[in-house]
């Protein structure tokens, strides 16, 4: 099944934002934000993290499988029971004004569609507008966000 978020609006750059969504060594600025009791494991690359989740029994990896530049960045879930895939849209509309756009692309078995899928659609709808109001020029910058 594919879920894609409504269009958010940024005040940032597409070439801002993309800077941050395109490495993921951008999460070692916010290790220490993540509950420890959580999180069991994590590892950071530029194109790979490896995290244990407390109650998952297993360490799932999130890689960038594509990207393009300012345009979009796609990662994919491996070592997950279910084929997960996930990608991050930017289109600079006008200076100031770049639109968002999130897409889950998640094999989930019939029996558990109906009971997810409308909590899918509203944590893609939340992440996207969360992602719009991030300050990606600061943290491009290497600003304290």
């Amino acid at each position: 099944m594919k879920y894609e978020s409504c269009i958010s609006k940024t005040t940032s750059s597409a070439k801002s934002v993309y800077a941050v969504v395109s490495d993921l060594k951008n999460l070692e600025r916010v290790r220490d934000k993540i509950p420890q009791d959580k999180v069991q494991e994590l590892d950071i690359e530029p194109d790979c993290i490896r995290i244990k989740v407390d109650g998952l029994g297993q360490k799932l990896s999130v890689r960038i499988l594509d990207k393009e530049e300012n345009k979009v960045v796609k990662y994919g879930v491996e070592d997950s029971p279910v084929a997960v895939f996930f990608w991050i849209q930017m289109k600079e509309v006008a200076p100031g004004d770049t639109r968002l756009k999130l897409t889950l692309e998640a094999d989930i078995p019939f029996m558990f569609r109906m009971m997810l899928e409308k909590k899918l659609q509203q944590g893609l709808d939340q992440a996207a507008e969360m992602m719009a109001q991030f300050p990606y020029e600061a943290w491009e910058k290497g600003d304290t966000v």
